[in-house]
């Protein structure tokens, strides 16, 4: 994802097939990435939904965990203490939900079982590519279609 430099509030939306950006202010490029830290961003949270995941994955409380330190590893991002998973819920709701603090700050989860849907949200005020989290917690998770959208945080 690439986003102009200048823009005051910007949000970055991905299909898994396009980049949207609204905010625009300037036409020069910056990577989102590069809008996080001292002097700029305070910090970048990144949404991503994925749909039709693989049952088996999603209720899998290791793979999760897996999954945690994987993506960790991956975007240069340091684990603080155990990563959080609990299945709970009834219904609609039930399933996995899943935290892990790192040291810029937290990543989270939630695994609708009735849906075969995940959830996930990453912030942090150390930059990284959202356009990495996403394709690689689509494959990690086996879904058929995910989106993604990038906030900076002031």
């Amino acid at each position: 994802m690439r986003i102009p430099s200048g823009s005051e509030s910007t949000i970055v939306s991905s299909d898994a097939s396009s980049d949207v950006s609204s905010g625009v202010s300037s036409t020069s490029s910056v990577s989102i990435q590069d809008m996080v830290g001292e002097g700029k961003a305070w910090g970048l949270c990144t949404a991503v939904d994925l749909q039709d995941c693989q049952p088996h994955l999603i209720r899998d409380a290791e793979h999760i965990k897996r999954y945690v330190v994987e993506l960790c590893d991956l975007i240069g991002m340091k684990r603080y203490g155990d990563c959080q998973v609990v299945d709970f819920g009834e219904g609609r709701v039930a399933g996995y939900s899943m935290v892990q603090l790192i040291s810029t700050s937290l990543i989270s989860g939630h695994f609708a079982n009735d849906t075969n849907s995940a959830y996930l949200d990453i912030f942090s005020c150390k930059g990284y590519d959202p356009t990495v989290v996403e394709s690689f917690s689509k494959q990690f998770f086996g879904a058929r279609r995910s989106t993604a959208t990038a906030t900076l945080r002031y």
